[in-house]
């Protein structure tokens, strides 16, 4: 029973004394432990210890877990223990790397799992992270911290809730698991994620999605703007979010749907880049522009696209394409520039040049600069 370090001896024996006999890894503390089981054998299969410190160690004598418990009543075989009220610290290469508290725990005669149950509280000791839930475990040789059933997570950066956490100290994050998940962040701008699987970085103030996920800005409980995407990396420091594999972003204002293969979001600029192709839905004017790259600014309500441009008007059909193009969206007026083509059915007509400027519902599109060539369609 090398998990033993300080006890009070089993109540039914000796009733006098108090907390305090050692009793470490090793051959002496085993002996100890047997002779005092045997001698409390003949009065009760059950040992009971009162005011107990437990504790485990590896190979070369550090710690990997220590708890102090108001009781401990071990098996018949001496195989488990159950403790009440439990507190402690769990350990990594010495260092104390969690706190952790419940109503009541097992521990494992080898020491390499503890679990605990009811109103378990276990922090984070280095980020501040706590974790509240029904149930703990921890596997020190696994460096795994499994808290789970009506999980809660608070953090000066985040809180959340899922059905499982694992914490993994050296690699310093804690992944939720388990939909529905859902992670708000504390400070303004605020953002809520949900998914079905999140691992956050606690170092890097980075949390991670490889799984479908959606985020949202909210202003109060009302949602401003929404992002889905296949996989997602939130930096919470600069509130930026990475949206990818088939993403889309819903705007309020201005009202606008983006989608494309991958995002970069910042909230806090209130800009969205696209490196790969990109389309945005313009619901109010019924507007549809394509590009290759593109960069929207909601406020002050611009857009800059580049590479194989296409504007399109859906009520009457007009498109205009070029190589690059500037949109004000509050306006309504493009630039465009670049082996520019603009074409409408009504009346028919193509213009052709280096440059146009314009408003594409209002088919005011005006071509200009070097050689423009023009071709009307007649009525049939």
């Amino acid at each position: 029973m090398g998990w033993m370090r300080s006890i009070a001896l089993p109540v039914m024996v000796v009733s006098l004394l108090i907390a305090g006999v050692g009793c470490r890894t090793g051959s002496q503390g085993a002996d100890r432990l047997a002779e005092d089981s045997s001698a409390a054998a003949e009065i009760d299969s059950n040992l009971v210890f009162e005011n107990i410190t437990l504790e485990q160690v590896d190979e070369a004598g550090q710690l990997l877990w220590k708890v102090d418990a108001e009781r401990a009543t071990y098996s018949p075989d001496q195989r488990n223990a159950d403790i009440i009220n439990p507190e402690g610290e769990l350990y990594q290469d010495g260092k104390a790397v969690y706190q952790i508290q419940a109503q009541k725990g097992e521990i494992r005669r080898d020491g390499n799992r503890i679990f605990m149950r009811g109103n378990v509280i276990a922090t984070d000791i280095e980020s501040g992270a706590v974790l509240r839930g029904d149930e703990m475990e921890w596997q020190p040789y696994e460096d795994l911290l499994i808290v789970k059933g009506n999980l809660t997570g608070t953090h000066p950066q985040l809180r959340f809730t899922a059905r499982e956490a694992r914490a993994s100290n050296q690699e310093r994050q804690i992944e939720l698991l388990g939909a529905p998940i859902e992670a708000i962040t504390e400070d303004e701008p605020i953002l809520r994620l949900q998914g079905e699987r999140l691992v956050w970085k606690l170092d890097e103030e980075m949390v991670l999605s490889d799984r479908p996920v959606q985020v949202q800005e909210l202003e109060g409980e009302q949602v401003t703007n929404q992002a889905n995407g296949n996989a997602a990396e939130v930096n919470l420091q600069a509130k930026t979010i990475r949206l990818m594999q088939t993403a889309i972003l819903t705007l309020a204002d201005p009202p606008l749907q983006l989608s494309g293969e991958s995002f970069l979001w910042n909230v806090d600029q209130q800009t969205l880049i696209s490196e790969q192709p990109i389309t945005v839905f313009q619901r109010e004017e019924n507007i549809i522009m394509t590009a290759n790259q593109g960069r929207i600014e909601y406020q002050p309500q611009i857009a800059y696209f580049t590479g194989n441009v296409r504007a399109s008007g859906l009520d009457d059909q007009s498109l205009l394409t070029s190589d690059r193009l500037t949109w004000n969206i509050a306006s309504q007026q493009v630039d465009a520039e670049g082996n520019v083509v603009y074409t409408q059915p009504d009346p028919p007509s193509t213009l052709r040049g280096p440059r146009a400027v314009g408003r594409l519902q209002d088919k005011t599109i005006v071509v200009s600069g070097g050689r423009v060539e023009t071709q009307i369609v007649p009525d049939l």
